[in-house]
């Protein structure tokens, strides 16, 4: 039986269906019986399938030739070994060398930026959306697992003691049909960002703070999901959501009275 740490190099090629039979049975058996690993699968499957079907998008605005032949370097010479992770079987070799999270990542940063293409998301707008959609597509997909539901109080402490942020959540937010659901921290660049999670009217919508950072107001088409940007108090904000335009500009100038 499969423990977590074991499946961990297993991740990556599990979701891209390159396990033999027998390693996929033992992937299986571990993940209906562990609702961590399940989400991290989840995670993994969605935003794998949100780049996949948005590969020509998102090779459209990516990252400098330099940027992209460092990341093509790391994902081609990074092995399990070096990654702390345990050694597959000799017969897999060639399909585990991409392995754990570390595969994700590579494709991430090839076509969607991650932590080395900071100069790059710096510059972009379009790149750094994609990023943060998927994210947004990520950790909703951990939810559906975990179902971890947060109160505003609880969210708001958690800001304070992460970022050093003191912000007052929307109040009555169900007047716009949103329901908190919670925060969490997400990798970003250089650092670690505030990911707000919300539903509104059911449907899942992201309000990201990067701090340290200011960016010009705008909206961005990214990936199926449309993201709003607006920047105060040397904070960059970004509301993801996939709903009609008006909808998501009312949310965002809702949610931006508020946050500061």
């Amino acid at each position: 039986m499969l423990d977590c740490r074991k499946l961990d190099p297993l991740v990556t090629p599990y979701v891209d269906g390159e396990l033999a039979p027998e390693d996929r049975e033992g992937v299986d058996a571990h993940l209906n019986t562990c609702p961590p690993c399940r989400a991290r699968v989840a995670a993994e499957s969605s935003a794998s399938h949100l780049v996949q079907t948005n590969r020509p998008e998102l090779r459209a605005t990516h990252a400098s030739d330099v940027l992209r032949a460092r990341c093509e370097r790391v994902a081609r010479t990074t092995t399990p070994a070096m990654a702390g992770a345990p050694a597959p079987r000799a017969t897999s070799t060639r399909r585990y060398a991409r392995t754990g999270p570390l595969a994700l990542a590579a494709m991430l940063v090839l076509f969607v930026g991650g932590a080395f293409v900071y100069e790059a998301t710096e510059r972009s707008d379009h790149i750094m959306a994609a990023e943060l959609a998927a994210d947004h597509v990520k950790c909703f997909a951990m939810n559906a697992v975990l179902r971890t539901h947060e109160d505003a109080l609880a969210v708001e402490r958690s800001l304070a003691d992460r970022f050093g942020w003191r912000v007052k959540l929307p109040d009555q937010p169900e007047r716009m049909g949103l329901e908190l659901v919670g925060e969490r921290p997400c990798l970003y660049g250089e650092g670690k960002i505030a990911h707000l999670m919300y539903r509104h009217n059911g449907q899942p919508v992201s309000v990201f703070m990067l701090p340290g950072t200011t960016r010009r107001s705008g909206v961005v088409d990214v990936m199926g999901h449309q993201a709003t940007i607006w920047s105060g108090a040397d904070r960059t904000f970004v509301l993801i959501a996939r709903e009609p335009p008006e909808a998501v500009a009312k949310m965002a100038s809702f949610v931006q009275a508020s946050l500061r």
